[in-house]
């Protein structure tokens, strides 16, 4: 049985969790009532500092969920995750439309990874 490890516990849930060499990440989101480019560029950086944390990074990414509260915010969101997501080492992804937690919420981003 391989060992569980857990990154910023709380009670509810881990904002990461590594297990058999990958590390899957809870659902990021930036702060309430910014525009999804500023929301994005947010969930982008959390989703980098916890990877870190976890010992790996966005080259080692295997898969990336986007939850879009407006997929009419499809292209803003699009360019900034062009900018960020590494040329040759982009993951599988997929992208939909859903309510989020709040109104206020416009993207929510769920990445998994392997560690080196």
């Amino acid at each position: 049985m391989s060992d569980i490890t857990r990154i910023e516990t709380g009670p509810r849930m881990s904002q990461a969790v590594i297990h058999n060499g990958t590390v899957y990440l809870a659902g990021q989101v930036g702060a309430p009532g910014k525009g999804v480019a500023t929301q994005t560029r947010a969930v982008l950086a959390e989703i980098d500092r916890l990877l870190a944390a976890a010992g790996t990074d966005k080259t080692r990414m295997l898969t990336a969920q986007i939850w879009l509260a407006d997929m009419g915010k499809f292209a803003k969101m699009n360019a900034v995750w062009d900018a960020w997501v590494p040329q040759g080492a982009c993951p599988a992804r997929w992208t939909g439309e859903a309510k989020l937690a709040t109104k206020d919420y416009k993207v929510e981003i769920i990445v998994t990874a392997a560690l080196p």
